[in-house]
């Protein structure tokens, strides 16, 4: 079970040193990762509790195993549920932290926030499937939110700098931003695989590409330009 457990959690780990190393300007502390990585984790708990009580009422309005009810599930009740936590997280972990200083502190963070939500719902999945799922979710599910982080932190710090330089509307704009676009992200995401369209499936691996590639070009580009807030 131990050798299980650890391989559910690998990718995740894996994914964060691989952000972290990029961090080349002003490496963050370690503690404010940890507590960002297990608060993440943490808040799979609400998600979950969130997700259960609006799918049921989903349920009681729209009629289960359709094409819409997937589409709602997906976009307004899961990547809502889930990047909200997160975001929520990330807010009030680092907002006000006088280590946040620099634009890729921003990706970094969201990345461990987001890694340590997916490291525990694969920990989740792991017994609820079995070890079969591992794979799956190694490969496909963690890069995933990997990649949602990405873009959260990117934003995320371009709303700090706007907030800095009192630019109320680029300070608004980028808040939406940081919580919108994992949202969207997240939810087409699962709505392609949940819908059972062949079409939707072949466009889902058509997408995963696409976001995995810019959301490298993103951390490459952030980290080679970092520089302060």
């Amino acid at each position: 079970m131990k050798i299980l457990l650890a391989a559910a959690i690998l990718p995740a780990v894996l994914l964060m040193c691989w952000v972290y190393r990029r961090d080349t300007v002003e490496r963050e502390p370690g503690s404010l990762l940890l507590r960002l990585a297990v608060r993440g984790a943490l808040c799979c708990l609400p998600a979950a509790a969130l997700e259960t009580l609006f799918g049921m009422a989903l349920d009681y309005f729209v009629p289960p195993d359709t094409l819409l009810s997937s589409f709602l599930q997906t976009f307004l009740i899961i990547a809502v549920a889930e990047e909200g936590c997160k975001y929520f997280v990330l807010r009030k972990l680092t907002w006000n932290d006088p280590n946040f200083n620099y634009r890729f502190d921003g990706i970094v963070y969201g990345v461990f926030v987001s890694l340590g939500f997916a490291a525990l719902e694969n920990v989740v999945y792991l017994f609820q499937y079995g070890p079969p799922v591992l794979l799956s979710r190694g490969l496909i599910s963690i890069p995933g939110h990997c990649t949602f982080g990405i873009f959260m932190g990117l934003f995320y710090a371009n709303s700090k700098q706007a907030d800095i330089y009192n630019s109320g509307r680029g300070h608004r704009r980028n808040q939406w931003l940081a919580f919108w676009v994992p949202v969207l992200l997240h939810g087409f995401f699962d709505f392609c695989l949940m819908s059972g369209s062949t079409v939707l499936t072949m466009l889902f691996w058509g997408f995963v590409l696409a976001i995995d590639a810019l959301a490298v070009y993103v951390v490459r580009w952030q980290s080679k330009n970092d520089r302060g807030l």
